[in-house]
């Protein structure tokens, strides 16, 4: 594994998707990797098809991984157990947290999903993972 120096995360909401590509442009970041199951959102520009467009013209490669997604999205109401029972997920498939090292390895890459702040996201439990397994491993949340 060849990690890059800083892994990123990043969160659309409250965020336009030109403040969302700036956000990038200034990270450095080259790949962007979608952690949502279902990559659609009734916010403009951030649905998969529309949001792989806009990052391509910015010269940032899209990847999706639907596997990472939170299958207990829908229980975000409360948020402590929807993180512990992805956290459980992800311990009993760890072919998730190789998904995520494999789309990130090389390159300045983000984790993206909806939540601004990374701490109420289920990608806050694939960072923990992934420094568990690289405990040198840098993030910054964007």
């Amino acid at each position: 594994m060849v990690a890059a120096s800083v892994t990123f995360t990043i969160g659309y909401s409250g965020k336009t998707i030109a403040e969302f590509l700036t956000a990038l442009r200034r990270a450095g970041v080259k790949r962007v990797v979608d952690v949502r199951a279902l990559p659609l959102s009734r916010k403009k520009g951030f649905s998969k098809t529309v949001l792989g467009e806009a990052l391509s013209k910015a010269e940032i490669e899209y990847v999706h991984l639907r596997e990472a997604g939170n299958p207990y999205r829908n229980l975000k109401a409360d948020l402590s157990r929807c993180l512990a029972l992805y956290s459980t997920y992800v311990h009993d498939h760890p072919e998730v947290v190789d998904a995520v090292e494999s789309a990130i390895d090389g390159e300045a890459a983000a984790l993206l999903c909806f939540e601004a702040n990374a701490c109420e996201c289920h990608r806050s439990v694939l960072i923990d993972r992934l420094v568990a397994r690289c405990p040198c491993r840098k993030v910054q949340h964007l």
